[in-house]
This record gives C-alpha cells, structure tokens and sequence, in this order.
C-alpha cells in the first residue's frame, strides 16, 4: 500500500466514523427531544458500521437495511405476539428470520438481532415504525449523503 492509499485509507475511516457517530447522534436527540417514541435500537450501531464503513457491500444495499430490518422485526412481532417467548421460539424466530432474509436477497446481519430484541423487551406492532422503519430510513438517507459527498454511491450497480 503506497502513501497515498494509506492516506485515503485513513481520510474514509475517519469520515465513515463521524457520518456513522452524526446519524446516530440525530437519532438519539429525536429520541430525547421529540418524546413520541423510540428513534433507536441497538441493531442501528451495527447497520452504520456496514453503511458507512462498507457501503459498496451488498449488505449495505438500502434494500437490504430496509427490508432487512422490516423483515426480521415483523417475525419477531410476529412470535411475540401469537407464540409467546421461550428458548425456543426466540431461536425459532432469529432462524426463521434469518432464512426469510437469504431467501427474499435482503439479507442484512444486524437485523438478525430484531426478533430477540422485540421478544425479549415484549414489543408491539408500533415498534415496526418507530424505532425500526424511522431509524432505518434515517440510517439510509445519510448513509447516500455521507458517501456521495465522497463520490460513493449506495447502491451497487449489477
């Protein structure tokens, strides 16, 4: 690696950082500031390190963090409230989850975390518009403004 790409290997890390540490900021003062639901998740840490760290991965697809997300939190929902929560349904569902994702090509990891999270702290529908589909479109929309203003583009091109 010459000067140059060591630099630029820097310039990026350093940019991808502040763009993931300013979304999550704007979540959490919606958070505070607005008091009309939750704008965070913990999942959300790990979605910015894949939008902004890695955008051009196919797993930071705006498809796949949206989708991703809106999938795995409805099974979660899903289990939560028609199965119950127990070691196995909170497998169950994480596994179901995840098969749903590879099968539809929306796979996104961090969402692999959603049907534990919502069963766990006993969530109900609401939680699929606020924190999940708010935050997630959030995360999306700065994720295409931090890396386009770097001439990277969100979307990988087939």
């Amino acid at each position: 690696m010459n000067k140059s790409e060591v630099m630029e290997t820097k310039y990026f890390s350093l940019l991808a950082g502040l763009g993931a540490t300013l979304t999550l900021a704007i979540l959490s003062y919606l958070e505070v500031f607005t008091q009309s639901g939750l704008w965070l998740m913990a999942p959300f840490g790990a979605t910015t390190v894949l939008v902004f760290g890695v955008p051009a991965s196919p797993l930071a697809q705006p498809k796949n963090v949206i989708l991703g997300h809106l999938l795995s939190a409805s099974v979660g929902l899903v289990f939560v409230t028609y199965v119950g929560v127990y070691p196995w349904s909170l497998a169950l569902a994480t596994g179901l989850a995840i098969t749903l994702m590879l099968a539809t090509k929306t796979t996104h990891p961090p969402a692999g975390a959603n049907p534990m999270l919502i069963m766990m702290t006993g969530q109900s529908w609401s939680f699929l518009l606020s924190p999940v589909l708010s935050g997630v479109l959030i995360i999306v929309a700065m994720g295409y403004l931090v890396n386009k203003s770097l001439q990277r583009y969100l979307p990988v091109k087939p």
